[in-house]
């Protein structure tokens, strides 16, 4: 217990600074600004635009889907290829050294990547709440249910990131298997066009999966109880099923991913993180 407890405390310590690296980034602070503008242009362009069947502007409509697809495009592929890079550089072996340092890695990258959510939320929530009418939650249960949606929604998407990437040989796989398949699964979740335009067995499918309940309870926060007899499947926000599904994956994925990553590093060796360098500067080199 005691070595655990100092892991987590090992891998809190390394997420929190990671994460301070990131703020000092000028790339990651471009990134952030660059996403902000295309999110609030496209919000603008399209702002008097109305949903079919309902009262609601698509900048309405639009952001809780923004927000969840962003979550989960954020914290699949940003964990999977950080730690396909890691792999390959030998950061995973050396954790693998420390006593529960796989622990102290999944911990680590857990908080580094849920802390880097933030400021992206934040660049898109402030300047929207500012330019749109009506585009905010406006109750007190509605700020209450973005805070629980997030938190669930985090934790059960970002382990998906991780065994992803430990599955993939190498960082630039990650970008061609990993993001083909999220965006996938993002566009059938009902995060960019309601969830009843789609055919029901692609309803089904999306149903399994947590990015579909992050858009979900998302929209139960950011819009009109009324809208969801019209938009959603059940005719309801169906918030108790919603909190099982996210929790049911987020437990599922704090069990399963610490085991993937201690089977993974014990494939490792000095030689193959050699191996993977070299390999990768002969890439770079072509």
């Amino acid at each position: 217990m005691n070595h655990t407890l100092h892991a987590a405390g090992l891998g809190l310590h390394r997420g929190w600074a990671e994460f301070g690296l990131a703020l000092r980034s000028i790339q990651d602070q471009a990134f952030y600004l660059i996403m902000a503008a295309a999110v609030v242009g496209y919000l603008w362009i399209n702002r008097d635009n109305r949903i079919e069947g309902t009262d609601l502007l698509l900048p309405q409509f639009a952001m809780p889907g923004i927000l969840g697809g962003m979550i989960a495009f954020t914290l699949i592929l940003g964990p999977a290829g950080q730690l396909a890079q890691e792999r390959e550089d030998g950061t995973l072996l050396r954790m693998r050294a420390i006593p529960r340092g796989i622990t102290a890695y999944y911990v680590g990258q857990m908080l580094q990547h849920i802390l880097t959510v933030l400021p992206m939320l934040l660049v898109i929530l402030i300047p929207s709440a500012l330019i749109f009418d009506g585009i905010m939650p406006t109750t007190a249960r509605g700020w209450f249910t973005i805070v629980w949606v997030l938190v669930l929604g985090m934790l059960a998407t970002l382990p998906i990131g991780m065994v992803l990437g430990s599955l993939m040989p190498s960082p630039q796989k990650v970008i061609v298997w990993g993001m083909l398949p999220t965006g996938a699964l993002i566009g059938i979740s009902g995060l960019l066009l309601p969830i009843q335009q789609l055919w029901t067995w692609v309803q089904h499918i999306a149903q399994v999966f947590p990015m579909y309940w992050l858009g979900l309870g998302m929209r139960s926060a950011f819009l009109p109880d009324d809208v969801a007899g019209v938009l959603e499947i059940a005719g309801t926000w169906r918030t108790w099923q919603t909190v099982a599904v996210l929790a049911a994956w987020t437990i599922v994925g704090t069990l399963i991913t610490p085991a993937v990553l201690r089977r993974m590093t014990r494939r490792q060796s000095g030689s193959t993180v050699a191996a993977a360098r070299e390999a990768a500067a002969t890439q770079g080199v072509r």
